[in-house]
């Protein structure tokens, strides 16, 4: 989803909670993702795995408050985001990133931009009444 990619952005290597309970090691996978620290307790949650564990956790009284089908539930859109890249191939075959390229290379459009703040210091000191109506254009 969107969020997680902010906070992934954002928030990558922090760690944010202290769980007020002990954990086993085999947690620390799931609770310390993108930190690399091997000395580390395993009650330190990072920023991810606290999103994750949010998501999850809270899905039930997400769908109790706003009811079962509502936009808060992010799990929809993390398996259409899986799904996405499997499209339009078979399970077990190789991508044909060349075939791929060319569709893309036929969608694209060239577009041509007109910079609006072009000469805008001249049409300030024109619109004032500073200075005469010189231009100079960079487009040909």
């Amino acid at each position: 989803t969107l969020i997680m990619g902010w906070i992934q952005f954002f928030f990558s290597g922090f760690i944010l909670i202290k769980l007020p309970f002990p954990l086993g090691v085999r947690f620390k996978q799931m609770l310390q993702s993108g930190i690399m620290t091997p000395n580390m307790d395993v009650r330190w949650v990072s920023s991810l795995s606290w999103y994750f564990i949010n998501l999850f956790g809270l899905r039930g009284v997400f769908s109790l408050i706003l009811g079962g089908e509502n936009s808060a539930d992010g799990t929809r859109d993390m398996t259409a985001m899986s799904t996405m890249g499997a499209m339009g191939q078979q399970a077990g075959q190789p991508q044909d990133y060349n075939k791929q390229f060319l569709s893309m290379k036929d969608t694209l459009s060239i577009v041509y931009h007109e910079w609006d703040l072009e000469n805008v210091e001249q049409r300030v000191f024109v619109k004032y009444g500073k200075q005469a109506r010189i231009f100079k254009s960079s487009r040909r």
